[in-house]
């Protein structure tokens, strides 16, 4: 395996072009402005390398030299320990540890709704589509004390949020008024340049119409 990491004279991600950890990933090497060979990869199209590579035969992968990470936390934790420069954690323990419990939970209480959401059950989907609405109205409030999630500053939690906010609309997933708190800060992500420069061609078919007509927007 270190072999071929060896190889790499450039950090090497591999990512499906529509995943939700994939844009996570790629969301942090933007913020970062990291110089990094991105591989877009269709399920069920893998290259024989991933194989040697990634042990769990799994798309997301991120190639530094002779470091091989396949774990979306643990690659978005190395990138900003690597470049440290805009930081995306706190640097204290305590503020650390909680962003960590604040990531843990998104993963736990939203991300994990979407396998029922995508799925061919339709008793499933709708139930995992009606919690995800009722889950993201549930912490509505908390964003409009505050410009990012529980933070003044734009952290990986955030990098975690904004690629799931993005595919609101492809989940058929509609907030009610009494979250827009969210649907602003939503949009005060959608409007970073790194997001923008994040997403891929399918990421940007999902919701095509919003930049539309927007001044000084050019997401080709």
């Amino acid at each position: 395996m270190g072999s071929m990491a060896n190889r790499r004279s450039i950090m090497v991600l591999y990512s499906d072009p529509d995943g939700l950890l994939g844009h996570c990933t790629r969301l942090v090497l933007a913020e970062k402005d990291i110089n990094v060979e991105i591989n877009f990869v269709q399920e069920g199209e893998r290259p024989e390398e991933l194989a040697e590579l990634n042990p769990y035969n799994s798309i997301l992968t991120l190639i530094d030299r002779d470091l091989v990470l396949y774990d979306a936390q643990i690659i978005m934790e190395y990138l900003d320990e690597r470049f440290p420069h805009p930081p995306l954690l706190p640097v204290d323990p305590v503020n650390r540890a909680s962003n960590r419990q604040l990531r843990y939970r998104v993963m736990r209480d939203l991300y994990s709704l979407i396998n029922d959401i995508e799925g061919d059950n339709d008793i499933a989907a709708a139930n995992a589509r009606k919690t995800l609405r009722d889950n993201l109205t549930a912490i509505a409030p908390a964003f409009a004390q505050k410009p990012f999630f529980m933070s003044d500053e734009y952290t990986l939690v955030d990098c975690c949020m904004a690629p799931l906010l993005w595919r609101l609309p492809l989940y058929g997933v509609k907030l009610p008024g009494s979250a827009k708190p969210l649907l602003a800060y939503a949009d005060r992500l959608f409007e970073k340049p790194a997001f923008k420069s994040s997403l891929s061609g399918a990421e940007k078919e999902m919701r095509e119409d919003y930049f539309h007509n927007r001044p000084g927007v050019n997401l080709s």
